[in-house]
């Protein structure tokens, strides 16, 4: 089962599942995201969340971390069933930054919808509707916003959740043409703060990454001009923004 909790220091999360959780998702978001060129407005969200489906690739191939899990077999189970096999089952894992979770999470809003209205028009029959509920790549991305979801619940204040759920879900907010550069800033700004403060900028990264304000079309002005200048898409352009060697997660 698919689990995301908040890292000792808040600095991002720690999305945990066996091989199988992960290859789901994995498959689920590439054919949610679509091919490439398939949702041109949407390039650049589309390549950020790449970057997910990069991390759950190598967390299944056991480069990032790894725990031992129980699994519900007891001695007694094992005696009645007559077999020999361990009490714990693999699990794998790999961190995300907050402010990069969040707009994630986001970002898919955008991305379900185009698949469905996908689906929508590429069936006629009386179960155009039923398709899409039953889609098993959109019910595993929202089974991954549901966690982020539940994950957000346990870690903020029951005031901030409220505020964080108007932000992310209350209204709409597209993710089309958008300038993801901005998710490094917040995301370096972010690992600047202590522990306790983190906890307290969630909602603010929510709010920077949703209001588009003025410091965003600074960067999104910024980066469309390279982009001309150097003739290439703008999510090739990379700030001059500086993460740390390591985090402290």
């Amino acid at each position: 089962m698919l689990k995301i909790e908040s890292t000792p220091n808040h600095a991002g999360v720690t999305i945990e599942g066996d091989f199988f959780d992960f290859d789901q998702l994995y498959d689920a978001l590439h054919e949610v995201v679509g091919e490439e060129d398939e949702y041109p407005s949407y390039c650049t969200a589309r390549s950020r969340l790449l970057a997910l489906c990069y991390e759950l690739r190598h967390a299944n191939m056991g480069h990032r971390g790894v725990s031992f899990v129980q699994n519900g077999l007891h001695d007694e189970t094992r005696r009645w069933l007559g077999i020999v096999a361990p009490d714990k089952n693999v699990y794998l894992s790999t961190n995300v930054l907050w402010p990069e979770l969040l707009f994630y999470t986001m970002a898919l809003n955008d991305f379900v919808k185009l698949r469905a209205k996908k689906l929508l028009k590429n069936h006629y029959d009386s179960f155009t509707h039923k398709n899409v509920a039953w889609d098993l790549s959109l019910a595993q991305v929202r089974l991954f916003q549901a966690r982020v979801h539940r994950c957000i619940e346990q870690t903020v204040s029951p005031t901030v959740l409220g505020r964080l759920k108007n932000m992310m879900f209350g209204y709409y907010v597209s993710f089309d043409h958008y300038t993801t550069q901005y998710v490094d800033v917040l995301n370096t700004r972010f690992l600047q703060l202590d522990k306790e403060q983190r906890v307290k900028n969630i909602s603010i990264m929510v709010k920077r990454l949703v209001e588009k304000g003025d410091e965003y079309q600074e960067y999104r002005v910024a980066v469309n001009q390279a982009a001309r200048a150097h003739d290439c898409a703008p999510d090739s352009i990379e700030l001059n923004v500086d993460y740390p060697e390591q985090i402290d997660w």
